[in-house]
């Protein structure tokens, strides 16, 4: 007889207002006021975070920062640091790998960790979320929110919950009451083009599509009909992956005002250059594909991209890439909103490889 293998334990944990509550905990006399992490209101800048008072006027991720001052006159606004809410990531990361080395970072504020089996032999995933919750108190200064639940997705819903400062846990007996009430938008992998189509057939919660046969859903979603079928049933087998390559590096930014001349968006990219050449450096890596990204004043999106036979060994190849690139586009007869590169196609580095480097570009 072959044993089954353990119920899975997955927690979920998602800190609160991430960025804002950085940025609280180093100004704690601005605690208590509406903010709003993002440009200046007069910019064309969108949130990133708010806090709980700024959300009381409606006011969220992903608005434009002009926008939110309509909102809420008296709010604040803090520009992002994001090299600060780097680091304190790092500590987290850190924290989650006292207790499991099977930690899928999503974000920098958000993770999943498989606790089946633990570095703190604790059967008790339960007790380790609020072990969790701690140390990243105390050594952070921050509150975390958390999901506990045999799969990634109930976990994840779970830790949404009960915020801020919350711990929800949703036992296998309890996943179908807990889940059927949630809109189809809140199941991974749904976005807006599948979102209308569920609409069209009357499918608006988990509920709504539970009630839905398998060949139905596999007729109208094709493979991704099975995995809708299987969420609806509180199936989610997915495994917690601890790490996955990334597959590109970039730099890009939206301009206060649309730029209509080449000279300041050949400087703009030339920093872009170096930026994501230091963070490839980094991490050992060298890559063969670059990518351009150009978005004109009227929102049309344009990229251009080149594929070399060697690896990019400076930001100065990099740059001179970019430049043939932008020659390919219209700038410097349109407006350009937003401009930006990536890296692609890497190459574990080693030592000294390069000094033999070939040169791409010539002086």
């Amino acid at each position: 007889m072959v044993d089954s293998p353990p119920l899975r334990k997955i927690i979920h944990i998602d800190m609160d207002m991430f960025y804002a509550a950085v940025e609280l905990r180093d100004r704690p006399e601005l605690r208590g006021k509406p903010l709003a992490v993002g440009g200046r209101p007069d910019s064309r800048s969108v949130v990133t975070t708010a806090n709980y008072e700024a959300r009381k006027f409606g006011i969220h991720s992903g608005i434009s920062c002009a926008q939110a001052r309509r909102l809420c006159p008296s709010c604040l606004f803090i520009a992002p640091d994001f090299k600060k809410y780097q680091q304190v990531s790092e500590q987290i990361q850190r924290i989650f790998r006292e207790f499991t080395d099977l930690v899928e970072s999503v974000s920098l504020d958000e993770a999943y960790l498989d606790v089946t089996r633990n570095k703190k032999n604790e059967p008790s995933a339960t007790r380790l979320a609020r072990e969790i919750k701690a140390r990243i108190f105390a050594v952070t200064g921050l509150t975390a929110s958390a999901g506990v639940a045999a799969s990634m997705f109930v976990a994840k819903i779970a830790s949404d919950a009960r915020k801020p400062d919350g711990l929800c846990v949703v036992r296998p007996e309890q996943v179908m009451a807990f889940i059927r009430p949630l809109p189809v938008l809140k199941i991974p992998g749904i976005g807006r083009v599948t979102d209308a189509r569920l609409r069209q057939l009357a499918i608006r919660t988990v509920a709504d599509l539970e009630k839905k046969p398998l060949e139905f859903l596999e007729k109208e979603f094709g493979k991704f009909g099975l995995f809708l079928h299987d969420i609806a049933s509180g199936i989610d087998e997915r495994p917690v992956t601890p790490w996955r390559q990334r597959q590109s590096y970039g730099a890009e930014e939206t301009f206060p005002r649309d730029i209509p001349e080449k000279e300041p968006l050949l400087e703009f990219l030339q920093e872009c250059a170096q930026r994501v050449f230091e963070e490839l450096n980094e991490e050992g890596k060298r890559a063969r594909t670059v990518t351009l990204k150009i978005k004109y004043a009227d929102f049309q999106t344009v990229t251009r991209r080149r594929t070399f036979d060697i690896y990019l060994a400076s930001p100065r190849d990099i740059f001179r890439a970019v430049q043939d690139l932008l020659e390919r586009t219209e700038a410097g007869r349109r407006p350009v909103r937003l401009a930006g590169i990536s890296l692609s196609n890497f190459q574990e580095q080693k030592k000294n490889a390069a000094a033999a480097q070939p040169v791409l570009f010539k002086s």
